[in-house]
């Protein structure tokens, strides 16, 4: 696990801007962030989060995980190739849908 630096570039009250820097590369906030939640943004291709300024994009871990699979997501090279992007990605735990969802409906 490698820690997000964060530097404050503006403050309003207590809202704050700023840029936190990862190991895998740097986003300013406030920020667009897509929900692709397996991973891709429905109808749209990478080069068009680009396009409407997306920084990140969220997927989340639980429906990763039924489809298609950690192991699909890994032997394509992860998250990032598997969507053809090339941007930062951002994952939720999924904890919600796994006690909320129907299991048997994907």
């Amino acid at each position: 696990m490698f820690p997000v630096q964060f530097t404050t570039d503006a403050v309003d009250g207590s809202a704050r801007a700023g840029t936190a820097v990862t190991h895998r590369g740097s986003y300013t906030t406030p920020c667009f962030m897509p929900v692709g939640t397996r991973g891709a943004i429905k109808y749209l291709s990478a080069a068009d989060y680009e396009d409407l300024g997306a920084q990140i994009v969220l997927g989340n871990t639980y429906h990763l995980m039924l489809r298609p699979g950690a192991e699909t997501v890994s032997a394509l090279g992860g998250l990032g190739a598997f969507a053809g992007w090339k941007g930062l990605t951002l994952t939720d735990s999924g904890g919600f849908q796994v006690f909320s969802l129907n299991p048997d409906v994907d």
